[in-house]
């Protein structure tokens, strides 16, 4: 199974490589009202800030869960204001209905889902959401880049694909199967 500290390891190149989030995303999740002036939110699998930055702009007070020391530093330097807690998902206490909003930015994939998403559920207050978005790379309909096709050589050389929990980055509808499977969560926008 693929390391969900790997990229601990790369703490700077991870941070300096990342490409920002969409604009689209942010105004999806204040659109619907999940993001807004005073919402209190979970982030699990934070990272260096990458979503957590946005979600502080908007208002929005953070709980940051990150697993890894260096990124958490990094979270914490670029958001001071958010409340970094070092731990992984599975094993990080939560109180009881303290959040409005659970969000898990490109990081659902790491997570023991059995674990997780009961302990989410208790976490959040009456009436408050789960957030999930996923990168995936390539969109296998079109014709590969020269990026792309290059990505691909160095992956084989690496052996393959590490494999991680869950159906593949792809597969969005069973990702929403897995995600409301236990009762915990319903789906009411997907996209």
């Amino acid at each position: 199974m693929a390391d969900p500290l790997h990229f601990e390891t790369h703490a700077e190149i991870y941070d300096r490589a990342r490409p920002p989030y969409p604009g689209a995303l942010w105004s999806r999740l204040t659109d619907r009202g999940l993001l807004r002036h005073g919402v209190r939110v979970l982030e699990l699998g934070a990272g260096t800030g990458l979503a957590t930055e946005p979600m502080l702009r908007a208002g929005a007070s953070v709980t940051a869960v990150e697993p890894g020391r260096s990124l958490a530093e990094r979270l914490r330097l670029r958001c001071p204001e958010a409340d970094v807690l070092v731990a992984g998902a599975e094993v990080v206490p939560l109180p009881t209905a303290a959040f409005d909003l659970a969000v898990a930015a490109t990081a659902v994939h790491w997570f023991d889902l059995d674990v997780v998403l009961p302990k989410i559920h208790r976490a959040l207050a009456p009436g408050g959401h789960f957030a999930v978005w996923r990168n995936a790379f390539g969109d296998p309909s079109v014709a590969p880049t020269p990026f792309r096709e290059r990505v691909a050589d160095i992956s084989a050389r690496r052996g393959g694909a590490p494999t991680r929990t869950g159906p593949g980055e792809l597969d969005t509808a069973a990702w929403v199967s897995r995600l409301t499977a236990s009762g915990h969560f319903a789906a009411t926008h997907v996209e």
